[in-house]
């Protein structure tokens, strides 16, 4: 399975996604629902907000390799497997059906098969479960999940998430 049929798989399990993007820890994009500039702007938008995630972990987690950021405008949902990343956002109400993007623009870069399905499921898992919890609780948050196990969550007006929420906001901007 290459990136681009991992990216098609991810949106026809997940309805809500508005755009996804695979990339390397580089920002190079392997494949997209978007197209090229837009899906270059949510890479490095994905890559800053991951980089300041690195910053707020706390304890000893290992490597963060998930990250949500809840908005009122919308969810950003990160998976990190090694140098592969999968992001994705999604529209602020799940029940509001999202605007599907032709998940078939040229393919990039071929992927590893292995790598490409496990952050595809790992991504379709993370939305689903996300999506779960958002009916629930209706405010902006962050979570970070690291190899461990360990999570944190981060509430709107916590250091972190006043770091981390702007971030995830410009991206679903950019994404629109």
């Amino acid at each position: 399975m290459d990136a681009q049929q991992a990216l098609a798989d991810l949106t026809e399990i997940s309805s809500q996604i508005q755009a996804a993007v695979v990339f390397d820890e580089q920002g190079k994009v392997a494949a997209s629902t978007l197209e090229e500039g837009r899906a270059d702007a949510l890479a490095e938008g994905v890559g800053r907000l991951l980089e300041q995630a690195l910053d707020v972990k706390v304890g000893a987690g290992g490597p963060l390799i998930q990250l949500e950021a809840a908005t009122d405008e919308g969810s950003v949902f990160v998976v990190a497997d090694g140098p592969t990343r999968i992001a994705a956002t999604t529209a602020p109400d799940p029940r509001r059906p999202a605007r599907r993007r032709s998940p078939r623009p040229a393919i990039r870069r071929p992927m590893r098969r292995s790598v490409a399905a496990l952050v595809g499921v790992a991504g379709g898992m993370l939305a689903g479960a996300a999506f779960i919890r958002r009916r629930t609780v209706d405010r902006d948050r962050v979570d970070l999940y690291y190899q461990d196990g360990s999570m944190v969550s981060l509430s709107n007006g916590s250091p972190g998430a006043d770091r981390l929420l702007p971030l995830a906001r410009e991206i679903l901007r950019k994404t629109r």
